[in-house]
Order: structure tokens, then C-alpha cells, then sequence
């Protein structure tokens, strides 16, 4: 799975820019700013990690079943996971 961080832990922001977060080209290792929140390519992460994530108590699952894309929240991060094979931009 591709796995995208965005640095905010704000929701309304992270639901604001979310849509341009997938439209926006990142490379594995890459930073960029959309809207003036970072964002980083964190490469390919293993399903076991998004297993192991989504049973801590303090990480927050939201799931888009119509574009099978993951996202977990927690401190100050979301990570928006998307499967191999899948387009971001839909």
C-alpha cells in the first residue's frame, strides 16, 4: 500500500485540502505544502503496519470503501493509505 502523511491535526483541515492531497504528484520520500500543510510521500508501508495501527487505542480509522482508500488519524498526522494499483486521482 501507498501510504501519504499529511502533518495537521486539525480534521477540518486535513477535510479541507484532502481532495488536492490526492490530486498532488508526491514521490516516496518526497515533502511538498498544499495550503500550507506538509505532506510526505511515505513510500509503500506493509498491510500488517495499517493492521497493527488500527488496534491502538489512541489512532482513529476512517475508511472510504468507494475508492478503498484508509486513513488513520493520530496526534498530530493522518496517514491516507491506498492500495497498489489504485489511482489516487478519481
Amino acid at each position: 500500500m501507498k501510504c501519504i502523511s499529511v502533518y495537521t491535526s486539525d480534521f477540518e483541515v486535513f477535510s479541507d485540502i484532502y481532495e488536492k492531497v490526492l490530486a498532488t504528484p508526491i514521490a516516496e520520500n518526497e515533502e511538498k505544502q498544499v495550503e500550507g500543510v506538509t505532506v510526505n510521500g511515505s513510500g509503500e508501508v506493509p498491510e500488517s503496519y495499517l493492521d497493527r495501527m488500527k488496534l491502538k487505542p489512541d489512532v482513529v480509522v476512517m475508511k472510504l470503501k468507494s475508492k478503498d482508500i484508509t486513513i488513520l488519524q493520530h496526534k498530530n498526522v493522518f496517514e491516507i493509505f491506498i492500495p497498489e494499483g489504485k489511482s489516487m486521482i478519481h
